[in-house]
C-alpha cells in the first residue's frame, strides 16, 4: 500500500528504508504532490521526478484495480448465495445489489481488459468473503454453505438469477 495512503490509515511510526524523508512535499500534501509530479512530467524534467513515490503509487493503483474486482465479486457471490440458499427471504434489495456488482464489474473490466486473465483466480478468492456474507447478513450455520463455489464463473457474470449446474 503507498505511504500515503498508510499515513491516512493508520499513525505509524515504523519508517520503510526506501521511502524517503518525511520532510517531501508526498508526506506534507499528497495533493500537491501529484501536481508537483504532473507537472514535471508534462515538462519533461525526469531528474526531479520523485521516482520511488511514483513508482509504489503506480503499482498501488494496479492493486487496487485487482482488489476491487475482488470486493465487488465477493458482494456479488454474498448475495447470489443469500438468493439460493434463502429463497423466502429475497427482496428487490438483493435483485439490485446482484444486478449493480456485475454492472460494476463488468464496467471495471471494460476499463481494465488486462484483469480478465486475473478473473478466475479473483474469483476463488472473492468466493469465502462472500460467502462470510451470507452467513453474517442471513444467521445461516455456517455448514449449509459449501465451502467451495457451487456457481460457475460463467453464472456469477451472466444476467441470471438461478443457476442450474
Amino acid at each position: 500500500m503507498p505511504r500515503h495512503a498508510l499515513s491516512r490509515l493508520y499513525s505509524c511510526t515504523d519508517r520503510s528504508p526506501a521511502v524517503v524523508s518525511m520532510n517531501t512535499t508526498y508526506d506534507r500534501d499528497f495533493y500537491a504532490w501529484t501536481q508537483e509530479q504532473i507537472a514535471l512530467l508534462q515538462n519533461r524534467d525526469f531528474g526531479a521526478i520523485d521516482l520511488p513515490n511514483l513508482i509504489e503509487e503506480l503499482a498501488a493503483m494496479g492493486r487496487q484495480e485487482r482488489e476491487q474486482l475482488i470486493d465487488r465479486l465477493g458482494i456479488l457471490i454474498g448475495h447470489l448465495l443469500k438468493w439460493r440458499y434463502q429463497p423466502e427471504m429475497r427482496t428487490n434489495s438483493w435483485i439490485g445489489t446482484i444486478r449493480e456488482q456485475r454492472r460494476r464489474i463488468q464496467r471495471l473490466l471494460k476499463s481494465n481488459p488486462s484483469l480478465k486473465p486475473f478473473l478466475s483466480e479473483a474469483f476463488a478468492e472473492a468466493y469465502p468473503d462472500g460467502r462470510d456474507l451470507a452467513i453474517q447478513e442471513t444467521n445461516l450455520a455456517d455448514s449449509i454453505l459449501p465451502e467451495t463455489s457451487p456457481f460457475t464463473l460463467e453464472f456469477i457474470l451472466s444476467d441470471e438469477l438461478e443457476f442450474s449446474p
